[in-house]
């Protein structure tokens, strides 16, 4: 009998990847991706002058197409699999990413008397321009003592499906009328190869407010934000969800088409770029987190009860694997915090000293940071450059750097970069654990923990506690190919279900961080402080963060 393959694709932020693997046992033959030739929007509309506001991210979602177009043929290539063999796709994306399409699929942005219009267009995750949407979910849910909130830590975001349906509707009436479908646009790539539409549980459950056997909020409480809002359950999207796992469809003649694989081959149900990692690292069990570390932080731990912790992004029943309890929380940003010191605030002597090395300024500052012990640099910073995600879910808040002096060097705010967000992480462990989630140990995946041993380092010192890394440097694909394996079935070769899937096709490196005792020690005293300026900057004693941004707003908004 011929080997069997499957393939994730992986929709992150400014590209998608696939990844062709052996179902035997994961091992990884081929990869390729494709950049987004529009990227994340949020200057100007594709081929236009007309100027978004701030806080807008947009996508094209002829981007999405083009990443399957390109990138499964291309893995076929680098290995030589005949697509024949291969019985199962999966994709993961990230959320909420959504947009709004006509009845039968078509964007709005690709009608063309609607093209020029940003509410046509994907919101992208980190679209934050919904924010007195949020506000407004938040408040009436509050007023109306509705039950769910608690299980998305008292706050919806902007990120979330309803926040952004609500901006539509209040600012463009007229896209939301013309919208007939709303949905992630993980669902509709997953439409764009099956032929049908459909809705995966995951991202339904984290970013819609979907609770198994409770379903969405009532109708009552959508009329209660906006009296046109009443029906977009029901009239916009869809109460019938697939479970993760499952066959969402076959692939279509014109699917088939673009990829080169056979027409019926199983297509998984869609699941979101986070929660597709932790069978990949075998972390599906209670008590287990799983950090996904890159531009952003995403931490899932999972048990066997509900819970209420303060500032989670949700826990959902089956969200992540079935049978269990799947916790989310996360930072908005990491990564992007550590990228954007880099390319504006680091002298040129260190980018000369880099390329004169062949290294990157990141591994420049990382060796120069890495010989400093805790607290030597005398700095200390919260990690809210993009917002705050857990456990405050405010993206209004903005960072902080405490203690800079005359003597002050680019590696010093690099590590002490680095460390506010492990504290950031530090706090969400804690949260959880003090309201009866249990985190036993702690799994890394993402691209950070390859490339960053330093920020491993301090990130066990910091919250004193050992890491592993999983095996996969792709993890999030890896995951996604899993899920179409198991959408294929044990009699096509694949798996009856994600546990058996994540035994044979899973794995962690040897690789273990550990604490240094002294080192956890100085933390803890850095720690405290930090906790002291989370709340004050963070609860509402001190709200300067916000007034500075309102300034900021107001300065944009007459330079317009």
């Amino acid at each position: 009998m011929s080997a069997k393959y499957a393939i994730g694709i992986d929709f992150g932020t400014e590209s998608g990847r696939a990844l062709l693997v052996d179902v035997a046992d994961g091992r990884e033959l081929a990869t390729a991706v494709y950049s987004y030739s529009n990227g994340v929007i949020d200057e100007y509309l594709p081929g236009t002058n007309i100027r978004l506001e701030p806080d807008w991210a947009l996508q094209d979602p002829n981007d999405y197409i083009e990443v399957v177009k390109r990138t499964v043929p291309a893995v076929f290539k680098e290995s030589g699999v005949d697509p024949a063999d291969v019985i199962g796709i999966g994709i993961d994306f990230t959320a909420c990413t959504m947009l709004p399409t006509k009845a039968d699929g078509t964007p709005l942005c690709q009608v063309p008397e609607l093209r020029n219009h940003p509410h046509a267009w994907v919101k992208l995750w980190k679209h934050h321009a919904a924010q007195p949407e949020a506000d407004r979910i938040n408040e009436v849910a509050r007023e109306r003592g509705e039950p769910w909130l608690d299980y998305y830590g008292g706050k919806i975001s902007s990120e979330w499906f309803f926040s952004k349906a609500l901006q539509i509707l209040n600012e463009a009436p007229e896209i939301y009328r013309e919208a007939d479908r709303m949905l992630e646009a993980a669902d509709w790539v997953i439409w764009q190869l099956t032929g049908r539409e459909t809705r995966n549980t995951c991202t339904a459950g984290y970013k819609a407010i979907y609770q198994k056997g409770e379903g969405y909020p009532l109708r009552d409480y959508f009329a209660a934000l906006h009296p046109g809002f009443a029906g977009v359950v029901d009239e916009k999207m869809s109460r019938d969800l697939v479970p993760l796992g499952a066959k969402a469809g076959g692939l279509t003649e014109e699917a088939a088409g673009w990829t080169g694989l056979r027409p019926g081959t199983a297509v998984a149900a869609a699941i979101a770029d986070a929660h597709a990692t932790p069978p990949a690292a075998q972390a599906i069990e209670p008590g287990v987190m799983t950090i996904i570390m890159g531009t952003s932080n995403c931490h899932m731990v999972l048990a066997t009860e509900r819970k209420k912790a303060p500032g989670m992004c949700g826990v959902v029943e089956d969200g992540i694997v079935p049978g269990l309890y799947g916790y989310e929380s996360g930072q908005s940003g990491v990564g992007d915090i550590f990228a954007w010191f880099v390319d504006n605030a680091v002298p040129p002597e260190y980018h000369a000293a880099a390329k004169e090395r062949g290294v990157s300024v990141h591994t420049l500052l990382e060796e120069e940071a890495a010989k400093q012990r805790p607290g030597e640099h005398g700095l200390l910073a919260l990690d809210w450059w993009n917002g705050n995600r857990s456990t405050l879910v405010d993206v209004e808040l903005s960072g902080l750097l405490i203690g800079a002096t005359l003597a002050t060097t680019a590696p010093d705010i690099y590590r002490a970069l680095l460390e506010s967000t492990a504290f950031g992480t530090r706090e969400i462990i804690e949260g959880f654990a003090d309201n009866g989630v249990p985190v036993d140990s702690i799994v890394a995946a993402g691209g950070l923990p390859d490339r960053n041993k330093l920020l491993m380092q301090i990130y066990c010192d910091v919250t004193n506690r050992e890491y592993r890394v999983v095996r996969s440097a792709l993890a999030g694909a890896l995951g996604a190919a899993m899920h179409g394996a198991v959408a294929a079935g044990a009699e096509a070769g694949g798996y009856a279900d994600i546990f058996e899937a994540s035994k044979r096709m899973g794995g962690l490196k040897d690789i273990v961080y550990r604490p240094i005792p002294e080192n956890v020690v100085v933390y803890d005293k850095m720690y405290a402080d930090y906790k002291k300026l989370y709340d004050y900057f963070g609860r509402g004693e001190n709200d300067v963060m916000k007034r500075l941004r309102a300034l900021r707003r107001e300065a944009l908004a007459n330079n317009g």
